[in-house]
């Protein structure tokens, strides 16, 4: 509490020492290539605007977890964040589809779905009653299973772990699917909690190896690829109204620049976090029967008819698969 009192007085005194067009983007611990993307994002802003507006970024968790943040925006006190598509299924419930299992068939797939606006341009705009909407995405990478005592070769293998999941209602029950207890907590607490044995593992991409450091407490990563959530970056609805229609363009030119961008650096990127965990880490690398998985959450696809607008994009997002 007190970390957040503060962290909201050193913002509200630089927000109101800074001018009205800099844009305040605050983001929780992230992938190199993502923070790369955001820093060249803040660069076409002021490019496209002739240097009208500008970004303000405050990284690595300074004012808190992605939750806080994006409450921040919805209360105004933040511009702009860049958060997990899979916690923004709290906030608006069709951003479930990204964190159902085996949505993608591959990064391809994923690309060409989440670069069609039939598709996206209605899910960020789905919370703007709630005061923010979607700008762009980022990807963030497969996500697999890691753990700390048994490596997961099998469906059988994750039988009774408790396993660290997002605060996202498909996530928590895709592992329940699967055999796993899911435990949902912020990233920040994931380290401790598995060095604790509060949790048997967790699952993410290969950065949370390296750069949040899980590698140290979780020595098994098994390639079941279950799921491809995007990373959204928000934007306040009141920062873009007050925005003159030339600088609105422009922030909007930027962020999807700045999505192309990450693309050029995130699979050249991703190859040497994994050299890193096995080199500096001493992580193990697993490839599991990915069929066995995907058998075992089927339940969930038949779930998902009761809930039409999650439903129509599933099967848009399925119709692109192969193209």
């Amino acid at each position: 509490m007190n970390r957040m009192i503060t962290a909201l007085a050193a913002l509200g005194l630089m927000a109101g020492a800074a001018q009205a067009e800099t844009l305040r983007f605050a983001y929780a611990s992230n992938a190199t290539a993502t923070k790369e993307a955001m820093a060249k994002f803040g660069e076409l802003v002021k490019e496209k605007s002739g240097g009208d507006v500008t970004v303000q970024f405050f990284p690595d968790s300074q004012l808190g977890g992605e939750r806080e943040l994006v409450e921040m925006v919805q209360g105004g006190m933040l511009d702009m964040t860049k958060v997990s598509g899979g916690l923004m299924e709290s906030f608006a419930p069709v951003y479930g589809v990204f964190s159902m299992p085996y949505l993608f068939d591959s990064e391809a797939h994923f690309y060409a779905a989440m670069d069609d606006a039939d598709i996206m341009e209605p899910i960020y705009q789905a919370t703007a009653k709630q005061g923010m909407v979607g700008l762009t995405y980022y990807n963030s990478g497969a996500r697999s299973f890691y753990t700390s005592k048994v490596p997961i070769k099998s469906v059988a293998d994750l039988k009774g772990l408790k396993i660290r999941v997002m605060q996202s209602p498909t996530s928590i029950e895709m592992v329940k699917e699967l055999g796993a207890s899911p435990i949902a907590m912020g990233q920040g607490e994931v380290y401790t909690s598995i060095q604790q044995g509060v949790l048997d593992g967790a699952e993410n991409n290969e950065y949370a190896l390296t750069v949040a450091r899980h590698g140290e407490v979780a020595k098994y990563y098994s390639y079941d690829m279950h799921s491809r959530i995007p990373d959204i970056v928000l934007i306040s609805t009141a920062t873009l109204n007050k925005l003159s229609e030339k600088d609105r363009a422009a922030v909007i030119a930027a962020a999807k620049e700045s999505t192309e961008y990450q693309k050029q650096l995130w699979d050249t990127a991703i190859e040497a976090e994994k050299k890193k965990a096995q080199d500096e880490f001493g992580v193990q690398f697993f490839y599991p029967d990915v069929a066995e998985f995907q058998k075992a959450v089927q339940p969930m696809y038949e779930a998902l008819k009761a809930e039409p607008a999650k439903y129509a994009v599933y099967e848009k997002i399925r119709a692109l698969a192969g193209e």
